[in-house]
């Protein structure tokens, strides 16, 4: 059976609409493709010279040139933009409204602070132009289906002026000389690589056009470059690859290194194709799983039975003796079988015959947790009196990252070394982590970045490597450690579950006080998320922050003027293993926040997008709500059954609103029927990565909002796999989806999260309009 096609259609406001046609698929994005800050484009100085930019010959004849931004030069244009947006993020055009007090986030976030941590060693990512004439940009970042390598390819294309197709993105190794610079997380890849791609290869480029003149004898300003190649006015021409000796030597070039102005572009902006999509489909592209290293035994772990359990008893004597099975070994989170399949492997470990003493939770199961979360607020400030108010309580339910392709690692440990391959979000913790479990040195440790088939945060941690690693050391040979879906499901990392309090006073039209007390279990942001915290300047210890504590402030703010709002954040320490699901605590805070926008506009008796657009801090908010309302033809009669839905979300730079038309007739099979979407992102790379990223967050939104989660029975999680773990399937995806970018302004910053609390949101809404209930506990269908 043919699959049903998704009939989209991505506008960029002011340019012709353009109209695809594709088939559903599972969203892949968990990171980040571009998105914005409101201030202009800080250019690179002209005549910089050695200061900034180093230049030096390898021993093959190859151009590599390290992009060296000054502090100066490259302090966050969006840290800078959002403290003059703070000053004027009143609207004295709209209705009159009671001023709210801009968020930490209003003038720094998360972003920023991990861009200022990176910024002392930016000068290290590395452009290479080979003599075939090929450009690579040696990327410090993990590709994992958001189009990353795609929008760092497209970067480089474009300064240098080479053909796409000329551009390689290679993944770099662990590079603990890196420091903070080797993190994929916070939605950051696109937002802090922007600057340093570009100045690495216009740096490049004013070099090779300084070769070019030299071996011509002609002024340099006379030359032009254009498909990968320096050309003369009498149509004399010369390939990159032809002049990279030569543009190595050059010490100072004879015209500007600078980047291009935004009206000089021809491909940043424009929908391209992904630069590995026929490698994907065809197998070419490897993954952890696909790689062949000699001796690796393909190898699985038996688990408890519990969350934690440990070993209480082992008879290995029936596995051993079976066919094909190399070795048994016991680590500390299970007993690992190596066979010369994986078929083998998993018959063993079937055969294990084992008993597991309970983990530290075996006594808690969802109801217990959530009242222990209940438990753990602390009271609203602000007695409500006299005063009308508005109170709201919600539940969010583990969930799983479940990305498609399973957690893989192969290891290979030897007397004093070690070499690993695997899909690594944070390569450098990783590599300390597992120098410091096999007792040798960091720099004996080899990490190798695989290309990873999704993530939304699950290969910030490296479970799989630091078991390999173990496993390979007791038994004394490569492994290739799979865990299996349910391994993952069971025992890998999940959202945290989340209670929520908000109390809204109002009168007189004017919101007057907001309350969010978030409690959450804790959230593991052991991945190096502390260390780009300390390295940027933040001092959690004298500020009496825990980790989570500073992420939250760091990211979580109410966009809209409503008063006095205050947000706490409590953690309750369970010893469940945890992790950063995309867009981490704003795909809780933030439901519950627009959800109660819905229900407050209702009770104010106002429409409820006049009564966020009248109370969203800035212009660019409004107009995204007036390019979705006008879209999506908001207000529109629906049949019995059927509603509208809305949700807004400003997050690092970014602005997203979705519209979701849902039919809830039957109330047991919810569905949304049609989505669109308006963001403004600032300077897109490309459109259609950044189209992908949208759909995915509304395929999340659907999934974690209507039917998907996890449950906790005596200290076990209930789902396995896809069977029980209810994620969104093509049946469950809308027929039509629109896409409306905004012009382009700005820097970019990183829309892989933007859109999952704006897209949940309005999934929420539309069912709360459709059925006349408010749903206070997601999933909706537990």
């Amino acid at each position: 059976m043919r699959a049903r096609p998704i009939r989209r259609r991505l506008r960029l406001e002011g340019l012709p609409p353009i109209s695809t046609s594709i088939a559903p698929s599972d969203s892949t994005a968990s990171n980040s493709t571009g998105h914005p800050g409101e201030a202009a484009e800080p250019a690179v100085a002209e005549g910089t010279g050695r200061r900034r930019f180093l230049t030096y010959l390898l021993a093959a004849p190859t151009l590599t040139v390290a992009a060296r931004l000054g502090l100066d030069a490259a302090a966050p244009a969006s840290a800078q933009a959002a403290v003059q947006a703070a000053a004027a993020a009143q609207d004295t055009t709209a209705p009159p409204q009671l001023l709210g007090l801009p968020g930490i986030p209003d003038v720094l976030d998360l972003g920023d602070a991990m861009i200022l941590a990176g910024l002392p060693t930016s000068h290290l990512l590395v452009l290479e132009i080979t003599p075939a004439g090929r450009a690579a940009l040696h990327l410090p970042r993990l590709e994992v289906g958001q189009g990353l390598t795609t929008a760092i390819a497209m970067l480089v294309a474009e300064e240098l002026d080479a053909k796409l197709t000329d551009v390689d993105v290679p993944l770099s190794d662990g590079r603990p000389e890196l420091l903070f610079n080797q993190l994929t997380g916070g939605s950051n890849s696109v937002r802090s690589l922007y600057d340093p791609v570009r100045a690495a290869a216009a740096a490049a480029r004013a070099r090779l056009v300084t070769a070019a003149a030299n071996r011509w004898n002609v002024p340099a300003t006379t030359l032009r470059t254009a498909d990968t190649a320096v050309l003369a006015p009498d149509g004399r021409r010369l390939g990159y690859g032809e002049l990279a000796a030569d543009a190595a030597s050059v010490v100072l070039p004879a015209v500007p290194g600078t980047p291009k102005p935004a009206d000089q572009r021809r491909l940043v902006g424009t929908p391209t194709g992904r630069i590995d999509a026929r490698d994907m489909v065809t197998g070419r592209a490897k993954y952890a799983g696909d790689l062949q290293i000699p001796g690796a035994a393909p190898t699985v772990v038996a688990r408890p039975t519990t969350i934690n359990g440990t070993l209480k008893s082992l008879d290995a004597s029936v596995a051993r003796a079976m066919p094909g099975v190399l070795a048994v070994v016991q680590i500390p989170s299970g007993v690992a079988v190596l066979a010369e399949t994986f078929d083998q492997a998993l018959k063993a470990r079937d055969a294990l015959r084992t008993t597991w003493n309970p983990g530290p939770v075996a006594d808690l199961s969802t109801a217990d947790i959530q009242a222990q979360l209940r438990a753990a607020h602390a009271p609203f400030l602000l007695p409500p009196l006299l005063t009308p108010y508005l109170d709201g309580e919600f539940d969010f339910a583990f969930v799983n990252h479940a990305p498609m392709e399973v957690l893989t690692a192969v290891a290979d440990v030897r007397p004093g070394r070690a070499e690993l391959w695997f899909a690594a979000q944070s390569p450098i913790i990783a590599q300390q982590t597992i120098a410091a479990e096999l007792g040798l040195p960091q720099n004996a440790v080899t990490v190798h970045v695989v290309r990873g088939g999704g993530s939304f945060g699950r290969r910030l941690f490296f479970d799989a490597a630091l078991e390999a690693a173990q496993i390979s050391q007791a038994a004394g040979r490569p492994v290739k450690l799979m865990w299996t879906r349910n391994d993952d499901m069971r025992h890998g990392r999940m959202r945290p579950a989340s209670h929520h309090r908000i109390r809204a006073t109002y009168g007189l039209g004017q919101v007057l006080t907001w309350e969010h007390r978030a409690a959450t279990v804790r959230t593991d942001l052991s991945h190096g998320l502390g260390e780009a915290l300390t390295g940027a300047g933040f001092n959690l210890s004298l500020a009496g922050l825990s980790l989570a504590q500073a992420f939250f402030l760091l990211t979580e703010k109410n966009p809209y003027n409503v008063g006095i709002p205050t947000q706490l954040l409590a953690e309750l320490p369970l010893a469940v293993h945890t992790g950063s699901w995309r867009s981490v605590y704003s795909g809780m805070v933030r439901v519950a926040d627009e959800i109660m926008m819905d229900e407050l506009a209702r009770r104010m008796g106002q429409d409820e997008v006049a009564f966020r657009r009248a109370r969203v801090r800035d212009a660019a908010g409004q107009a995204v709500l007036d390019s979705v309302a006008k879209a999506g033809d908001w207000g529109r009669p629906m049949p019995a059954g059927h509603a509208q839905g809305v949700g807004y979300h400003d997050e690092n730079g970014g602005r997203v609103a979705y519209l979701v038309e849902l039919d809830a007739s039957d109330r047991a099979n919810p569905r949304v029927t049609k989505a669109v979407v308006a963001a403004d992102v600032g300077q897109v790379i490309n459109p259609r990565g950044l189209e992908a990223q949208l759909t995915g967050a509304l395929i999340d939104g659907i999934s974690v909002i209507l039917q998907a989660g996890n449950h906790i029975d005596n200290g076990a999680v209930r789902e396995g796999s896809y069977a029980d773990f209810h994620y969104a399937r093509q049946r469950h995806t809308p027929p039509v989806v629109e896409i409306h970018l905004m012009p382009p302004s700005g820097s970019p910053g990183g829309a892989g999260e933007l859109g999952v609390p704006a897209a949940s949101a309005a999934v929420a809404n539309a069912y709360a309009r459709a059925t006349g209930t408010s749903p206070r506990s997601f999933p909706i269908n537990f």
